[in-house]
This record gives C-alpha cells, sequence and structure tokens, in this order.
C-alpha cells in the first residue's frame, strides 16, 4: 500500500514523499519497504538512519525531520496506536490466494471461500462455513455447522464445536479450544452421583476478538455464551457456560470465569482472577490481579479498581492491610 493511502487510513498526515510499504518492523529489520515508528524522541535518529520506508512519529516533530534523510513521515497524535492500526492495514492488503492442503478432510457440504486457506491435517464438518481471505493453520478442527467469518486467522490446533459462529477477523492462538461442553452438573441425593446437565447452546463470538493460546470457552447450556465485539483474552482463560462478555473488554492470563457471569463494555480484568458463577461486573470496572469475586456479586464502578478476596475497592483493601499490619506490631 502506498504511504499516503495509508496514512488517510490510519488518521495521518504523510510528509515526504508516496513510497509503497508492504509490512512493519523493527529498526534492525526494516526494509525500504517497511515501517516503523517512534513514540520517544530519544528514537527519532535510529529510526531515521534504519533501512525503513516510512516512519510514524508524533505530530510534535517537525514535518521536514526526514528531509535530511530523503525519510517519509506519517505524523500522528498516538505513533502506538498509529502502528497497530498500519499493522492491521498491511495485513489486510496483503494479496490474499486461497489454498487447501490435500491432507485436509473437507465435508462436501462444508463451504469454504476461494480465498481462504486450510493448513495440513485440518478436518471441516458438514454445513461449515469459512469466510473469505481466513485461515485454518495446521491441525485445526471445525465441528459441522460452525460459521467463521472474513479475515480470520485460526493459527493452529484449534478445535471449534458445533454451534460456534466466529465474526470477521477473529484471531484464535493454537491450541483453543470453543464451544465445548460446560461444566454443568446436577447431584441425585439419593446416591450422591452427579448427572451431566445438558449442554445443547451456542457460542456466539463477534468481530475484532483475539482469543489466547489454550484458552476454553465453553458453549451455553441452553442458550448462548456470546463474546461481543473488541474483546481480547489472554493464553490460559477458562470462561464458562451462558457467560456474557461486553465489548472491548480484556481479561489477562489464568483467569476463570464461571458460568452465567456478566462482564459489561470496558471492564479489565488482571492475571489469575477468579469469578464466581452469576456475578455481573459492571461497565468500566478494573479487577486487579488474583482478586476473587463471590457468586452473585456485583461490583460497579467505571474506572474503579477492584482487590483482594472477596474483592473491594484498592483504597479499602490497603487500608484493611495497614489496619492488620499495625495491630501485628502491636503484638510483637
Amino acid at each position: 500500500m502506498k504511504s499516503i493511502e495509508l496514512a488517510e487510513r490510519i488518521g495521518a498526515i504523510c510528509v515526504g514523499g508516496d513510497v509503497e510499504l508492504s509490512q512493519v518492523a523493527g529498526f534492525a529489520s526494516a526494509t525500504p519497504h517497511s515501517l516503523v515508528f517512534v513514540e520517544h524522541p530519544r528514537y527519532l535518529e535510529p529510526a531515521l538512519a534504519s533501512a525503513a520506508g516510512a516512519v510514524i512519529v508524533s505530530d510534535n516533530v517537525p514535518a521536514d525531520a526526514g528531509a535530511a534523510q530523503s525519510k517519509v513521515l506519517l505524523r500522528c497524535p498516538n505513533p502506538r496506536l498509529a502502528f497497530a492500526l498500519a499493522a492491521a492495514e498491511l495485513r489486510r492488503a496483503a494479496p490474499a490466494g486461497g489454498s487447501i492442503d490435500p491432507s485436509s478432510v473437507i465435508d462436501s457440504t462444508a463451504s469454504v471461500d476461494l480465498t481462504a486457506s486450510v493448513d495440513a491435517l485440518c478436518v471441516v464438518g458438514a454445513g461449515a462455513r469459512i469466510g473469505a481471505r481466513s485461515h485454518l493453520g495446521p491441525g485445526c478442527i471445525v465441528g459441522h455447522s460452525v460459521v467463521i467469518g472474513s479475515d480470520c486467522d485460526l493459527v493452529a490446533r484449534v478445535v471449534v464445536h458445533s454451534g460456534t459462529t466466529l465474526g470477521d477477523r477473529v484471531t484464535v492462538k493454537p491450541g483453543a479450544v470453543l464451544g465445548g461442553d460446560g461444566f454443568g452438573f446436577v447431584p441425585d441425593p439419593a446416591t450422591g452421583r452427579y448427572h451431566k446437565f445438558p449442554q445443547i447452546g451456542r457460542l456466539e463470538i463477534g468481530n475484532d476478538v483475539e482469543i489466547g493460546a489454550n484458552t476454553a470457552i465453553d458453549r451455553g447450556a441452553l442458550d448462548a455464551t456470546v463474546i461481543a465485539d473488541g474483546v481480547k483474552l489472554d493464553n490460559l482463560v477458562q470462561v464458562g457456560h451462558n457467560v456474557h462478555i461486553g465489548r472491548n473488554v480484556v481479561v489477562a492470563s489464568q483467569t476463570g470465569i464461571s458460568g452465567s457471569s456478566v462482564l459489561e463494555d470496558g471492564v479489565i480484568v488482571g492475571g489469575q482472577v477468579g469469578i464466581a458463577d452469576h456475578v455481573r461486573i459492571e461497565q468500566g470496572a478494573i479487577l486487579g490481579a488474583q482478586c476473587g469475586i463471590p457468586s452473585k456479586k456485583v461490583l460497579r464502578g467505571p474506572g474503579v479498581v477492584f482487590w483482594g478476596t472477596p474483592a473491594r475497592p484498592i483504597g479499602e483493601y490497603l487500608r484493611e492491610l495497614a489496619t492488620l499490619a499495625r495491630l501485628t506490631k502491636k503484638k510483637k
């Protein structure tokens, strides 16, 4: 993509020429078709000295800063954000050549777009649909009637069970399991045995979602588990059945979200957080690492940081720790 067109797409101003760009890179690995970025003034000189064809810089940098090295500049308010947007634009602009590896097994009733790619040892079930420019990496298993939208990337060994729908531009890292049975059992008081409750619902994943390696998202028991647009799940996250995760929620590694809990839009969840069943985390709340939320609890407060077990506002939690420390000193 030409740098002027790319600048328009990411909200930047292109100065110093119009070069063709095909990738983003770091300074050391840059080529004349690479784009790099500068977030701090001390990195401007190394960026201009690199082989990169263009540099994203802050709009505080003078427009003629790259003139001596004949370097094209893309000036914008937030270089890091612009670099991320540019990477996505260049990825989408890359030529899409569909291919199906002969070792894959694709049911005759499945629909694979001509521009999609299916790598070695994949299995695609009956009635499944794979959208334009999507990619199934080695060893992926896609169940019957699964729908995968456009520009999705299932990196490798991803399992997508029947009843699952993925929107557009969804990335799923290796080893993730989507739409498996939830952990639901009914005890029989007479025998002490547990009997499996039907897990026949759906999993609905929106657009621009990223799902980390070895993360598991269960289908709904009778209805749907929902992952809304823009959600980012780290590696090793567990999402139980009937959970609803709102738009642009971020969840860090080793967090467990139990069944029927709701995380509203914009929630941020730290690592190793434990969320029990039927919890509601209201819009914009922040859960600190390793905090625990008991069943049916409601946490509210946009921008409020919660910490500890049971989770409470961090100011309250720190006061409790300080009080405990004073009591311990008095005892000694």
